[in-house]
C-alpha cells in the first residue's frame, strides 16, 4: 500500500512524497518514491504504479538491471559466431556502434526516436552516406531481433521498424546504388597482357590470367572461386558445388550447385591438380592484385566484382532466359535479375575472342609459388 508524506521545502512550498513498498513473505521486493507539488497528483501516481506492479512479472522486470547496447553486441558476437561466422564488415560495424553514445543506452531506453537521432548524426556530423547508415541499422537490427526473444531483454520490438520507416520517408536510408560498369574488350586486352607479362617474368604468385578469365565466364565472386574444390565437380552435368554462396540473411551454409559455362569449364580444367582447391589462393590477394593492375594501367572505376556483372549480362545477351542464367549465377531471387532483362540478345561479343585459347594453353605458375596458406596476403 502506498503512503504520502507531507514535507515543507526550504522555499516554503509544500511537497508530497509518495512512497510505494511491496512486501512478499515479510521481505521488501519493490519500493519506489517520488515527490509531487500536489497531493492529488501523488495519489494518482501511487494508484498507477500499484496497478502496473500487480501485473505478473512486473516486479521482476522493474528490479532487473538494464543491459546496454554495447553489452548486447558483445554477447551477440560471442554467442553467434560460435554458430555462424560473421563477416568482418558486420563485426567491425557492430563494434563501432557499441563505442558510440548509442552503445551506452540501456535496453528499455532504445526507442525509434533514439535510432533516428543516431542515423541523422551519422549523416550530418560524420558525412556517412545513406546506404551506409542503412547497413548500420540492419546489422544492429539483427542484434535487437535476437536480444528480446532469446535473452529476455526489455526492447521495444517496433523501435527499429519504426525508425527505418521514418528514415525511408525522409530519404535517409536507401539501398546501395547498382553498378552497371562492365569491362571493355580493350580494357581486358590491357589486363590480360599485363597479367601475362607478370606471370612470364615470374613476378606473380597467383595465376591472375586464369582467375580473371574464370570469373568473367563463370560469373563467380572472388571468395567463391577460392573455395571451389576438385572433389566438388559433377563432370556429367558440368556443374560445381559453390559453398557459402552469398545470399541475404544466409552467408554461411548456403551451398549451391551451379552450371559452369563451356569457356569457364575449359579454364578450370586447365588448372593443375596440385591441391584440393582448384584455385588455391587468398581472395583478398586476388582483389588487391586486380586493383593494382587497374591502377597501373589507368583503368578507372573497374572492380573485380564487375566481371560477374559482365558475365551475367553476356548470358542474357546470348539469349539465355532467367532460369538458365540463374543456374549459372546462383541467384535465388529472380526479381534481383530483372535489371538484366532489358538486354537484348545481341550475341556473344566474346565469340572468337583470341585471349581465350591463349589463356587455356598458357603456362602454369609453379606449384611451389602458387599454393599459399589461407589468410596470407
Amino acid at each position: 500500500m502506498g503512503t504520502i508524506t507531507v514535507r515543507k521545502r526550504k522555499d516554503g512550498s509544500t511537497g508530497y512524497t509518495a512512497q510505494i513498498r511491496i512486501m512478499q513473505k515479510g521481505v521488501t521486493v519493490y519500493q519506489e518514491s517520488q515527490t509531487f507539488d500536489r497531493k492529488a497528483t501523488a495519489q494518482a501516481w501511487i494508484k498507477r504504479v500499484e496497478t502496473e506492479m500487480s501485473v505478473p512479472g512486473a516486479i521482476e522486470k522493474a528490479n532487473r538491471s538494464g543491459v546496454t547496447v554495447k553489452e548486447m553486441i558483445e554477447r551477440y558476437l560471442l554467442e553467434y559466431e560460435k554458430l555462424r561466422p560473421l563477416g568482418k564488415t558486420k563485426r567491425a560495424t557492430l563494434k563501432a556502434i557499441g563505442e558510440t553514445w548509442l552503445g551506452k543506452l540501456e535496453d528499455r531506453e532504445i526507442t525509434s526516436q533514439k535510432l533516428v537521432e543516431y542515423a541523422d548524426g551519422r549523416m550530418m556530423n560524420d558525412g556517412i552516406q545513406a546506404q551506409t547508415v542503412g547497413n548500420d541499422l540492419a546489422h544492429l537490427g539483427a542484434v535487437l531481433s535476437v536480444a528480446r526473444p532469446a535473452w529476455g531483454y526489455d526492447i521495444d520490438p517496433m523501435a527499429m521498424p519504426d525508425a527505418r520507416k521514418v528514415l525511408r520517408k525522409m530519404g535517409a536510408v536507401t539501398r546501395s546504388k547498382e553498378r552497371n560498369r562492365r569491362p571493355t574488350l580493350e580494357e581486358l586486352d590491357k589486363l590480360f597482357g599485363y597479367f601475362s607479362e607478370m606471370r612470364d617474368r615470374r613476378k606473380q604468385e597467383i595465376d591472375m590470367v586464369r582467375v580473371t578469365a574464370f570469373a568473367l565466364f563463370s560469373t563467380r565472386r572472388q571468395e567463391e572461386i577460392t573455395r571451389i574444390k576438385w572433389n566438388a565437380l559433377d563432370e556429367a552435368r558440368q556443374m560445381v558445388l559453390v559453398t557459402d554462396m552469398k545470399n541475404p540473411g544466409q552467408k554461411y551454409g548456403n551451398d549451391v550447385w551451379c552450371h559452369v559455362p563451356d569457356e569457364a569449364w575449359r579454364i578450370m580444367q586447365s588448372m593443375p591438380k596440385v591441391a584440393e582447391d582448384i584455385f588455391p589462393y587468398n581472395s583478398r590477394s586476388i582483389s588487391a592484385s586486380f586493383t593494382r593492375a587497374c591502377h597501373f594501367l589507368e583503368i578507372e572505376d573497374l572492380h573485380f566484382h564487375d566481371l560477374r556483372h559482365d558475365g551475367v549480362s553476356r548470358l542474357f545477351e546470348m539469349g539465355w532466359d532467367i532460369p538458365k542464367v540463374a543456374s549459372v549465377s546462383g541467384h535465388r531471387d529472380w526479381n534481383s535479375m530483372r535489371r538484366y532483362t532489358h538486354l537484348k540478345g545481341e550475341g556473344d561479343h566474346y565469340k572468337d575472342w583470341p585471349w581465350l585459347e591463349r589463356i587455356i594453353a598458357g603456362p602454369i605458375i609453379e606449384a611451389r609459388k602458387r599454393i599459399k596458406k589461407r589468410g596470407e596476403d
